[in-house]
């Protein structure tokens, strides 16, 4: 029985490698996908004034985030998503994006979708913070043959860890 338990563990660890061996040979969404995430990124790293032009779809945005009022949907959505974001953010400082491969990616016809892992690391009321979490991604794509756009249609965020240190 001992020896079976050994071989079950073996073969337990073997499985989970090449479950995360599969995760990370993924199909990844090409450049132009990751555009708006990018420049939605940038925007809530650096907010600028004025709203991040041409990072969301024209109708139909759905947000789901964090802050109150928690989702953003409608007519606006991205308008009520950026003041509400910009008062979220109004102690947060230094804040930097990174992420991780894409998982899940999968595209039909003129929309995409996919999970992003991403770490957000910076200052919260002058404490460095990092913050682990998977953006989900529906992005629509806009334009015509020669001049393809990809837009985010919806996003949820959902946070997994946080830590904080003075």
């Amino acid at each position: 029985m001992r020896g079976g338990g050994f071989t079950a563990c073996v073969m337990l660890i073997v499985s989970l490698a090449a479950v995360r061996a599969a995760c990370a040979d993924d199909e990844q969404p090409p450049a132009a996908m990751m555009a708006p995430v990018r420049e939605l990124a940038a925007f809530m790293s650096r907010l600028p004034q004025g709203a991040p032009a041409g990072v969301f779809a024209r109708h139909g945005v759905c947000i789901v985030e964090n802050f109150a009022p928690f989702l953003f949907c409608g007519a606006h959505a991205a308008a009520r998503w950026e003041q509400g974001f910009r008062a979220h953010a109004a102690d947060l400082g230094e804040l930097v994006a990174t992420f991780g491969a894409a998982h899940d990616f999968t595209q039909t016809g003129d929309r995409a979708y996919f999970s992003l892992p991403t770490t957000w690391t910076g200052l919260d009321a002058g404490k460095r913070f990092e913050e682990h979490g998977a953006w989900a991604f529906v992005l629509q794509r806009t334009g015509t043959a020669d001049a393809v756009r990809w837009r985010i249609l919806s996003y949820g965020w959902g946070v997994t860890a946080y830590t904080e240190s003075p």
